[in-house]
């Protein structure tokens, strides 16, 4: 090779190894994929109509905003709206997976779906969080990247049912409006087959036959977690049995404020004592109205920062166990408290 050749090769050398470089997938030329300082999840929501769902969404992007400040990421959370359709949450998780996802956090629509996610999640190699629809325990561990943050609805169910057993052990007279030393009782249920609603609903009840109070349940629906749906279903429950009502159970808040909706549009005197679940911010108003007696729990703000938490482990690489209280390797349970007007300055102050 003459001198001249070299010289030319040398000066040429810089650009092209410039432009090499260009062409690698973590470069800035030319608008490759994102920088590895951002962490995508895909939130697929069962539905964005649930009030207690909608909370954990706002909570959750509150959270990932706090996070991106403190550990000087970004955070790119995209949320999608299921609306009740599992074949169309199925199109959503594919196209999450499709676009390179970092992780899948899904509020499945039907449990018994959850294997088709897994697998589908599985097979991309991304990490997958359920939460507060919670599949078989089977499903959850069809893969070690698979997660569950909720609450345990048998514990939650227990507590609904001792608000009541409460009430009617401090003033048996104010329940028992008949004085028959029967309650009677009607039940909300969310919806058929779904974990939650179920043994919320056993729990509730058995929380008072346990104490050795004798119960009468005079109908019980499936509301759908719906307020509309549990207004319509109470309003035919009194045209049937007017004021033999004495007790509602609720599986969650939106139900319970739909009964108390029916019973004040058909200008009933008393409320019976009606009890829900979640805590939500209507729920919260309506026990400070003096109509909803109690709630519990079931914590928004918690299940946000724990799907933040175990997102940004999940990401980085870093043991899941030392960013959540993780237990058997795949749960995350919140904790869960009875609200009721003697603590509810706690609950509006957070």
């Amino acid at each position: 090779m003459s001198q001249t050749i070299k010289n030319c090769f040398s000066r040429l050398l810089p650009s092209m190894l410039a432009a090499a470089l260009c062409l690698l997938p973590l470069a800035g030329c030319g608008g490759g994929p994102e920088p590895r300082d951002t962490v995508r999840v895909g939130v697929a929501l069962y539905t964005q109509d649930d009030t207690f769902i909608a909370s954990v969404v706002q909570n959750m992007e509150r959270t990932a905003q706090e996070t991106e400040t403190d550990a000087g990421i970004k955070f790119n959370l995209s949320v999608v709206d299921g609306r009740n359709n599992q074949t169309t949450q199925l199109e959503q998780v594919d196209r999450f997976l499709a676009r390179g996802y970092d992780v899948l956090c899904v509020n499945i629509v039907d449990r018994t779906a959850a294997a088709v996610v897994v697998d589908k999640a599985q097979e991309a190699g991304v990490p997958l969080i359920f939460f507060n629809r919670q599949p078989v325990d089977e499903d959850i561990r069809r893969s070690e990247q698979v997660y569950y943050i909720g609450v345990d609805a048998q514990g939650n169910g227990t507590l609904q049912g001792r608000l009541v057993l409460d009430a009617w052990e401090q003033d048996p007279s104010a329940v028992d409006r008949n004085g028959d030393g029967v309650l009677q009782y009607a039940m909300l249920e969310g919806e058929p087959g779904h974990q939650d609603a179920l043994l919320r609903t056993e729990y509730s009840v058995k929380a008072l036959t346990d104490a050795g109070v004798e119960v009468e349940k005079l109908a019980s629906a499936t509301a759908n977690w719906n307020r509309g749906q549990a207004s319509s279903r109470v309003a035919l429950w009194l045209e049937e049995f007017g004021d033999q009502i004495e007790v509602i159970f609720s599986n969650n808040d939106d139900m319970a404020l739909g009964a108390i909706d029916a019973f004040k549009a058909a200008g009933a005197g008393q409320l019976p004592l009606v009890v829900g679940v979640d805590a939500t911010a209507p729920a919260l108003e309506s026990i400070a109205a003096g109509e909803l007696y109690g709630t519990v729990l079931n914590d928004a703000d918690g299940m946000a920062q724990a799907m933040v938490d175990l997102s940004l482990a999940l990401w980085s690489g870093e043991d899941p166990a030392d960013a959540v209280s993780l237990e058997d390797g795949h749960y995350v349970w919140l904790p869960y408290r009875q609200v009721t007007q003697e603590n509810l300055s706690d609950f509006l102050e957070t």
